[in-house]
């Protein structure tokens, strides 16, 4: 054979395996978005494990709901809730879901994380979500909400408006107040907000606080609340979910303002409720399902959402008209501070 013939030879296999190499990193470069064209493409299932006092509350568990609403109805995916009796019942809901293939199981019960660790190893296919704190495991995604940064805002608004005598609801006390649900730091983290937000606009103001033990209690939220209410106070923070519908009552009696919270409760008591902080669990529940139909949902196992993020003060509809103009004026300035970090809000769970 001549050399010719050989060198022609050569670059015949030169070309092919040139040809080969290049099909085979253009089909590994393509791995990633045919999955999540295949995603796209699937019919997911999502499930959600309402916390303590379960649906009806008009507030956490709600406003979760509705996003999982919107879930079934502009993403065509499959959806359940479930409705634990007790907390202790979660290992059993979240192992049920898991074997029956849903493809996010996400829970809003605060005392699910020890659970969670148990259960989200048992099932790595499985994509958990926890709301509020924070599990470590590889395939869970804790979505945690600033909630201090929105409840300051909404103290400084109380701390406003509490001596202020052109509106027939508030008194010439230097007194606003706060109730809890069940104390803890993610209760804590809204009323240590809301007092530092207060004392932004008044060093001076005092703000009372208390706990209903239960998220489920309107009339222990309502006996508080009447107690807060003839101590001084003419503007009550609830943070009791179900058991904030008593605080509502006490207020609408006895003519002063309370703060609704995680949804927009402003309706409720239409005028009586100076303003809800609202978390958007709505968005955060749409926000999840999004990144499970891309495929990216296993990006980031933490995600914050504050106020730069969508966390927000209710429109006020009902109550705006009775603000004077350079109240809102001032609550822009102070969103605009927290967003850019010129003002530090305490987050008791960081510490």
């Amino acid at each position: 054979m001549n050399l010719k013939k050989v060198f022609a030879i050569m670059l015949c296999l030169t070309l092919l395996l040139v040809g080969c190499t290049k099909t085979g990193d253009n089909n590994n470069n393509n791995t990633d978005t045919d999955n999540k064209d295949t995603a796209k493409d699937k019919t997911f299932k999502v499930a959600m494990v309402t916390s303590a006092g379960g649906l009806g509350d008009r507030s956490y568990n709600d406003s979760a709901y509705e996003g999982l609403k919107k879930i079934e109805a502009d993403m065509n995916m499959e959806i359940k809730v479930v409705e634990p009796a007790d907390v202790s019942e979660g290992e059993k809901y979240l192992t049920e879901l898991a074997k029956a293939g849903y493809d996010l199981v996400c829970t809003l019960e605060y005392g699910h994380a020890d659970i969670l660790n148990t259960v989200a190893p048992q099932f790595p296919d499985t994509r958990f979500a926890i709301f509020n704190i924070v599990v470590d495991q590889p395939n869970v995604t804790s979505v945690i909400f600033k909630e201090h940064e929105g409840s300051f805002l909404a103290g400084a608004l109380a701390a406003m408006v509490t001596t202020d005598d052109s509106i027939d609801k508030t008194n010439d006390q230097k007194i606003i107040s706060a109730i809890g649900g069940v104390q803890s730091p993610g209760i804590d983290k809204f009323i240590v907000g809301y007092e530092e937000g207060a004392k932004y606009i008044d060093p001076d103001i005092k703000v009372l606080k208390g706990y209903s033990n239960s998220f489920g209690d309107p009339a222990k939220g309502k006996e508080l609340a009447l107690v807060q209410i003839d101590q001084g106070s003419d503007v009550v923070y609830q943070i009791a979910g179900g058991t904030g519908e008593g605080v509502f009552e006490a207020v609408k009696e006895k003519n002063v303002f309370a703060v609704g919270v995680d949804s927009d409760q402003d309706y409720i008591v239409p005028g009586n409720i100076l303003t809800s902080m609202m978390k958007r669990l709505d968005m955060a529940m749409v926000m999840l399902a999004d990144k499970l139909q891309e495929g990216t949902i296993g990006d980031e196992n933490i995600i914050e959402l504050g106020l730069k993020e969508g966390t927000e003060l209710s429109p006020m509809e009902h109550t705006k008209d009775m603000l004077k103009p350079e109240y809102l004026d001032q609550l822009e300035e102070i969103r605009e501070k927290i967003v850019s970090g010129e003002i530090k809000v305490t987050d008791v769970t960081k510490e």
